[in-house]
């Protein structure tokens, strides 16, 4: 990952390759935010200008790359827009400048080094700009060729990631500064963990070789680490895990990955989908839907990176999550629609569609969590197309039976900088999943679908439990143009809303 420095230097006396200025939108024209005042003063005081000149306005993404005046020592000034400037007075955004940052590291990309001069506040500043920088420089080239021979430059090889990002007015020994720039590179690593894991096809990557991958962190970072294959879920009545997998020569996992505290007052439980590849089983999904299907183990990713995250900050909670994975096939054995598959609660659920099969992995997981007696359960999941309609491809949804729960993570979504946005439970969409033959059916109404999904949800999740179920179906994966710090592909999308989660839980404020 891309190095992470914290400068007291000038930005016009630092060595670097460029050094990254602010540029808003101010009621005149271009404004030259703070953190410039040495490279403005290079220019003469005419920097606003000359980014005019050059046609820059200052919009929320923008970039614009000229040669240094004389004083300057990094060879290229990168004015990054941040939007519009704030009233007088007041600071920037942290989200505008944490994307701000993002944008000036991918046009960065392979540059040795890059000196940020935007404006900071505070120790939250330099923290959203380190993120910014660290995230917006993440590349994913496992699978890219060694840059070796003719088929480098096709390949992509020799397109580093920026080596090192240099934040200038942050103070290195400063024990504010330093602990937010440490807190940024943990942070921005685990997220950086979940993008790589979603980014990796399902051929390297199945529910035993996920299991792995826990495993050896949990190793590494000193987790309590669990993992039931598929003779030890046929043995606990695992019937969701199991109805969703056996259609695959990959056999399901269940995971149980642990960060405890010798100090915590309270267990935050975390359940993740892991779906590795949604075929959609024997209801196949139509074409043109199967090619990022390797990305619906996004909220097991997110849950993964989170517990980690807890564990190397060292927070005083119990974090524990469960990785409901498998793999969504259609073969002579898999699952059909109509079948009727006893979950591990004991319920009975009718299969009407096998392509909504989130909710049946989901739901054995959040009954096992539940049998903990935590404090609080969050379950992600790329689950329905349905939020992708309701709310487009940057918002999750966020749903609980607790109407104070949910406005706590929202808030907390928002203050991080995930957009997301609160849904509710209309009671009379559970009729729809009534089933003439089982306990309930895991379809129900068409409209309103991704609300009928956390309904169904619901029914496993223990009494006078608070839990809230966040469908990052729009944001998990971005198949546009890079913006911002979100890249093309696996975002990591719901990762810094959770440790957050897990912070205020530690805090004693659960909400």
């Amino acid at each position: 990952m891309t190095a992470l420095t914290l400068s007291t230097s000038s930005a016009a006396t630092v060595r670097a390759d460029a050094v990254v200025v602010g540029a808003a939108k101010g009621a005149k024209g271009v404004v030259v935010a703070p953190g410039a005042e040495a490279v403005d003063k290079a220019f003469g005081g005419k920097l606003a200008a000359v980014l005019e000149t050059l046609g820059a306005s200052g919009a929320e993404g923008e970039v614009t790359k000229l040669p240094s005046a004389d004083g300057i020592k990094a060879p290229v000034v990168l004015a990054v827009g941040l939007g519009d400037a704030p009233a007088k007075g007041d600071a920037y955004d942290n989200e505008a400048l944490r994307r701000g940052a993002g944008t000036a590291a991918r046009a960065l990309t392979g540059s040795k080094k890059a000196a940020f001069a935007l404006p900071l506040e505070d120790a939250e500043a330099a923290a959203a700009v380190s993120e910014g920088a660290l995230l917006g420089a993440y590349t994913f080239t496992a699978f890219r060729s060694n840059g070796n021979g003719k088929n480098a430059k096709k390949n992509g090889a020799g397109s580093a990631p920026l080596g090192e990002a240099a934040i200038l007015g942050a103070k290195p020994r400063d024990k504010e500064h330093k602990a937010a720039a440490e807190r940024a590179q943990t942070l921005a690593s685990e997220i950086n963990r979940a993008r790589d894991l979603i980014n990796t096809p399902s051929n390297a990557l199945d529910p035993k070789s996920f299991a792995a991958e826990a495993q050896a962190a949990a190793k590494e970072f000193g987790l309590k680490v669990e993992v039931l294959d598929e003779k030890a879920l046929a043995k606990g009545g695992y019937g969701g895990l199991l109805g969703v997998g056996q259609g695959s020569e990959a056999p399901p996992r269940l995971v149980r990955i642990a960060h405890t505290h010798p100090k915590a007052a309270k267990t935050l439980a975390l359940v993740g989908k892991g779906i590795t590849y949604d075929s959609g089983g024997i209801s196949l999904k139509p074409a043109g839907h199967n090619e990022t299907m390797k990305c619906d183990m996004s909220g097991a990713a997110a849950v993964f990176a989170a517990v980690v995250a807890a564990a190397r900050l060292g927070l005083e909670v119990n974090v524990t999550g469960w990785l409901a994975l498998a793999e969504n096939m259609p073969s002579g054995a898999a699952t059909r629609p109509g079948d009727v598959l006893t979950m591990y609660s004991g319920k009975t659920v009718e299969v009407l569609n096998t392509d909504a099969e989130g909710r049946l992995v989901l739901a054995d997981a959040l009954t096992r969590a539940s049998e903990e007696s935590p404090d609080a359960i969050v379950d992600v999941a790329t689950l329905t197309g349905a939020m992708v309609l309701a709310l487009g491809h940057r918002h999750f949804g966020i749903m609980a039976n607790d109407d104070a729960f949910r406005a706590s993570v929202h808030e907390i979504a928002e203050e991080v900088g995930e957009e997301s946005w609160p849904m509710p439970m209309p009671s009379h969409l559970r009729k729809g999943m009534d089933s003439p033959v089982a306990d309930i059916a895991n379809m129900g109404e068409r409209m309103g679908g991704g609300l009928v999904a956390g309904l169904f949800l619901k029914e496993f999740v223990g009494e006078d439990i608070p839990w809230a179920h966040l469908d990052i179906a729009g944001p998990a994966f971005h198949e546009g143009t890079p913006w911002g710090y979100t890249p093309k592909g696996g975002t990591g999308s719901a990762v810094r809303t959770l440790v957050r989660l897990a912070e205020r839980t530690a805090a004693g404020d659960l909400g």
